[in-house]
Parts: C-alpha cells; sequence; structure tokens
C-alpha cells in the first residue's frame, strides 16, 4: 500500500468521525445510526496504521492488490448499509401508511358521531 494511499485512508477517517461526532452532538444523529460509520473510519485507520493486515486478508481473499481489496471491502460494507436503509424506509412506509389509515378512519368516526348529534 502506498503512502499516498495510507495518507488519504487516515485523513478521509478522521473527516469521518469529525462530522459524525459533531452530528451526535447536535442531535441530528441518532448514536446507533452513527457507530457504522464510526466503524467504517475505523477500519480505514487499521488498514492505514497495519497496511500488513490489509496486505495479508488482500491475499486471502485473491485481489491482485491492497487497494482493490480495500475498495471492494468498503463498496460491499456500504451495499449492506445500503439495503439495511431500504428495509428501514420500507418499514418506515408501511407504518406511514397504516397512520394515515387509522387517522383517516379516526376522522371519520368522527364525523359521522357529529352528523348523528346534529341529527
Amino acid at each position: 500500500m502506498t503512502m499516498v494511499l495510507r495518507v488519504v485512508l487516515i485523513v478521509m477517517s478522521v473527516l469521518v468521525l469529525v462530522v459524525m461526532f459533531r452530528k451526535i452532538r447536535q442531535a441530528k444523529a441518532r448514536i446507533e445510526d452513527s457507530m457504522f460509520w464510526v466503524f467504517f473510519a475505523l477500519l480505514l485507520v487499521l488498514f492505514s496504521v497495519f497496511p500488513g493486515a490489509a496486505d495479508w486478508l488482500s491475499g486471502l481473499v485473491g485481489t491482485m492488490s491492497t487497494a482493490n481489496f480495500i475498495f471492494l471491502l468498503m463498496i460491499f460494507l456500504l451495499l449492506v448499509k445500503s439495503f439495511s436503509m431500504s428495509l428501514r424506509i420500507s418499514q418506515l412506509e408501511t407504518r406511514l401508511k397504516d397512520l394515515v389509515q387509522r387517522i383517516a378512519l379516526d376522522n371519520n368516526d368522527r364525523e359521522e358521531e357529529k352528523e348523528e348529534k346534529d341529527s
């Protein structure tokens, strides 16, 4: 792994950590959601500080270079995160639809009760 790649990985990791900790302090990000990004950044720092670990894993997986392995791993992790976020969005949409239907039914019941009282 080249020194330039190592420096870029460390700088980007530190930036991700700083942004995430700011967002947590400002209450704009939940700690549970932020843990993924903290883990992501720490993994990049680990590979930057100990390039031998990335080299070993690269050889184990069979990628041609360590940089390719790191990019492949990060793309995989981001795909997993994207999939989990898609599941969460789907669940929230279902819950939102149920709540809208429940509110509509409650409003309809109130209107019917009001009409019965007026009659």
